[in-house]
C-alpha cells in the first residue's frame, strides 16, 4: 500500500504541469501558484480541525523551514520555469529527482554512493543537459533557462522531502502535510499580493478555474497526503523509482494533449534520465537513511 500511495502521488503530480500550463494562459505564474494552494486548503481545512498538532518548539521551527522551502520557494521557481518552457521539457527534467535524492543522501546523510550510483548521476546529468541544450531548437517554446530552473526547484524540494520525513518520525503524516501546506499558503497570501498584485478574479474562464481546482485538489492536497503517508511505510530510496511516473505522464500530456514536439536530443535526454533513475533505485546499493539528524 505504501508503494501504491507513492505511485498514485507521482502519477497525479505528473498532471501538475499540464494543469498549470492551462492556467498560465490567463494569469501569471505567481497568481496561479497562489490559487493552486488555496484550492488545496479547501480539502485540507477539515483535517486541520480533526488532527491537532503536538509539535514541540523545535519541530515547529523545522516545519516552518520545510513549508517555506516546499511551497513558496519551490513552487514559485518551478512555475516561473514552466511559464518560459514547455510541459514536456519540464516534466522530463523532473526525472532527475531520484538522482538528486541520492546525492542529497550522500551529502547530508554522509553516505557514499557506489559505482552504479555515480554512473546513474552521470547519465542523468548528461540527459538533463541534452534536454536543456536542445530546448532552444525544439518547437513549443522550450528554453534553457526554464529547463534549468526546474532542476533548481527540485534541489529545493529535496530538503522539503527530507525535513518532512524527519518530522513524520514523531508526528502524524496528516499533521505534517496539512499544517505544512497551511503555513506555506499563508506565506504565499502575504508575498504574492505584495510582489505581484492581487490575483485576478474576473475574466478567468471555466477551463482555467477547473485547471486550478485540479492542480490544487488532485496535484497538491491529495498527492502530498499520499506521498507523505507512503514515506512512513517505505524507504525514500525505494520509493524514488516511482517518481518516474511524473515525468512519464507529464511529457505524454504535453506531447499528446497540448501538441508539443520534442526534438531528438530531448527524447535521448529523457531516456537517459529515466534509465538513470531506474538504475539508481533498483541496482545501486546507495540508500537514504531512515533517520537523519537535523
Amino acid at each position: 500500500m505504501g508503494f501504491a500511495a507513492c505511485a498514485a502521488a507521482s502519477s497525479l503530480w505528473g498532471c501538475g504541469f499540464f494543469f498549470g500550463k492551462i492556467a498560465l494562459a490567463e494569469m501569471n505564474f505567481a497568481h496561479m501558484v497562489l490559487y493552486r494552494f488555496l484550492f488545496a486548503m479547501v480539502v485540507l481545512l477539515p483535517l486541520l480541525a480533526t488532527h491537532l498538532p503536538k509539535l514541540n518548539g523545535r519541530e515547529w521551527g523545522w516545519l516552518l523551514v520545510a513549508s517555506f522551502l516546499g511551497v513558496p520557494l519551490q513552487f514559485l521557481i518551478q512555475f516561473y520555469a514552466l511559464s518560459i518552457t514547455t510541459v514536456s521539457h519540464a516534466a522530463l527534467m523532473v526525472g532527475t529527482m531520484p538522482v538528486i535524492l541520492a546525492v542529497g543522501a550522500a551529502v547530508f546523510a554522509h553516505e557514499r554512493m557506489d559505482r552504479v550510483g555515480w554512473m546513474a548521476l552521470a547519465g542523468s546529468t548528461c540527459g538533463a543537459a541534452l534536454i536543456a541544450l536542445g530546448g532552444g531548437h525544439a518547437k513549443g517554446g522550450a528554453t534553457l533557462k526554464g529547463d534549468l530552473l526546474v532542476v533548481v526547484s527540485l534541489m529545493i524540494a529535496l530538503f522539503w522531502i527530507l525535513l518532512n520525513k524527519r518530522l513524520m518520525e514523531s508526528n502524524s503524516h496528516v499533521v505534517v502535510t496539512a499544517y505544512g501546506l497551511l503555513l506555506g499558503t499563508l506565506m504565499l497570501m502575504v508575498w504574492v499580493p505584495l510582489r505581484y498584485g492581487m490575483p485576478p478574479v474576473a475574466g478567468i474562464s471555466l477551463k482555467a478555474w477547473l485547471a486550478l481546482a485540479g492542480s490544487g485538489i488532485l496535484c497538491t492536497a491529495s498527492t502530498t497526503l499520499l506521498w507523505n503517508w507512503g514515506m512512513t511505510q517505505v524507504p525514500a530510496s525505494q520509493a524514488g523509482v516511482l517518481l518516474n511516473m511524473e515525468p512519464l505522464i507529464g511529457s505524454l500530456l504535453g506531447v499528446l494533449v497540448l501538441g508539443e514536439r520534442l526534438g531528438p536530443s530531448a527524447w535521448a535526454g529523457g531516456s537517459l534520465i529515466l534509465g538513470a533513475a531506474v538504475m539508481l533505485t533498483t541496482r545501486s546499493k546507495t540508500r537514504v537513511r531512515e533517520t537523519m539528524i537535523l
